[in-house]
């Protein structure tokens, strides 16, 4: 595309700036809900004996996951012909912070499970959608030199909001037996106020997003398109791509690739912790408070390197780290192993997902930006049941959530082949 990449105009910091702490805002779902304090919650024994919680989740998120890659590139080419990519940002984040509130009702018993693997699957289908015009509006508030920065800042902010939540509600409800406000273990309540805080937190940092960042123009087209014509055009895009635009088709299909093993690095790395290397639920907060340091570390690193020899390198770098790494955790027992190697994976999951970001938007344009990134979380719902569905045929096999890793690291692989072949659109070098 003659018009690929950010328009070249001066930085303006107050966009990205407000840009940057939605990211900061959505810890609250990916650090607190998905990763270290829900999803652990419903994997434990109160929901049920032999690992259910995990299976019922992985299934449920899988299930999504099909809902996700039928839906968002139309929903984002859409929004790119309406200039409407601000507001249906908004719709979603405010389903998702609705979403987390109810799981407050989730209570420690097996007659809660179903609702609770509902609420945070549903949850994830919107929080995909927002993260399709979130992540088209990086075009909006970058230029061409700084896409790979901008980018890794909003994945840091990202994590350094997590840092401070996971901190707050560690201090405030989950150390020891009695907590803020009053609050109590008994019922898990304590576990059931970290949802209503963490729809709370949310609210507060993606305001500044909607009243400081302007809206995106559009395309121009006023015509009111059906569905039907919608996906039509979707399917003359694809082939478009495949025709003229091979590199772009080719990063698509190994990012979803690559991508789904890198987000269950985050999103079972905390179940893994506890259930096969003895940490006790309650320090895998703690964890999870060092884990989003390193990644934050890894993502501003990750994005300021990126800037200058090109995502591609930075991806492909991170993820031979990621291999690496989790080939040796898996031969390894007790809590010390999965301090120090575990954290160590957090450190290469930042630049992979930053620069996986700031690659595909060297490749489009704003104006097209919407339907491409719908694509691209297309892509990686179109896989996603791999990696869930690897872990749970390993558990039902074996009985062990040792057989998680295995199961992200063929994945892992599998998205670094197909990569070999896709060219940096920085450097125009074969890795």
């Amino acid at each position: 595309m003659a018009d690929a990449g950010p328009i070249d105009r001066p930085l303006n910091r107050k966009h990205v700036t407000a840009w940057a702490l939605w990211d900061w805002g959505s810890a609250s779902f990916n650090a607190v809900m998905v990763t270290f304090v829900f999803a652990t919650y419903l994997a434990s024994d109160s929901f049920g004996p032999d690992d259910r919680g995990t299976q019922w989740l992985t299934a449920a998120n899988a299930i999504g996951g099909v809902v996700v890659a039928l839906t968002a590139p139309v929903m984002g080419q859409r929004s790119d012909r309406a200039g409407r990519r601000k507001l249906w940002l908004g719709i979603n984040t405010g389903v998702v912070i609705l979403l987390t509130a109810l799981c407050f009702f989730v209570r420690p018993d097996e007659a809660y499970l179903l609702l609770g693997v509902v609420l945070i699957a549903a949850a994830n289908v919107a929080f995909e959608f927002a993260g399709v015009n979130y992540n088209a509006m990086l075009l909006q508030v970058a230029t061409p030199k700084t896409i790979g920065k901008v980018s890794g800042i909003g994945w840091g902010a990202g994590y350094v909001g997590g840092i401070f939540l996971l901190l707050i509600l560690y201090v405030g409800f989950i150390a020891g037996d009695t907590h803020w406000l009053g609050v109590t273990n008994d019922d898990a309540m304590n576990i059931r106020v970290v949802a209503l805080f963490s729809a709370l937190w949310f609210i507060a940092f993606a305001l500044p997003l909607f009243f400081s960042t302007p809206e995106h123009r559009g395309s121009g087209e006023e015509e009111k398109v059906s569905l039907f014509e919608s996906y039509r055009r979707l399917w003359r895009t694809i082939v478009g791509l495949w025709r003229h635009q091979r590199n772009t088709f080719w990063f698509l299909a190994s990012s979803a690739v690559f991508r789904d093993g890198v987000a269950a690095v985050f999103a079972y790395g905390a179940i893994l912790g506890t259930t096969v290397y003895g940490v006790d639920p309650a320090d895998i907060l703690i964890f999870g408070i060092a884990a989003n340091v390193v990644a934050a570390a890894g993502s501003f690193t990750g994005g300021w390197i990126d800037d200058r020899i090109g995502p591609k390198r930075v991806i492909m770098g991170s993820l031979v780290g990621l291999v690496i790494t989790a080939g040796v955790i898996f031969f390894l027992n007790g809590t010390t192993a999965f301090w120090i190697f575990g954290l160590l994976l957090c450190f290469f999951v930042g630049p992979v997902q930053s620069s996986s970001r700031s690659f595909l938007g060297r490749l489009t344009s704003e104006q097209r930006a919407g339907e491409i990134y719908g694509l691209y979380a297309t892509t990686g719902r179109a896989v996603s049941f791999l990696t869930p569905a690897l872990i749970s045929v390993g558990i039902a096999l074996t009985g062990d959530s040792r057989y998680m890793v295995p199961a992200i690291l063929l994945v892992l692989i599998a998205g670094m082949a197909l990569l070999v072949r896709v060219r940096d659109p920085k450097t125009e070098d074969i890795f």
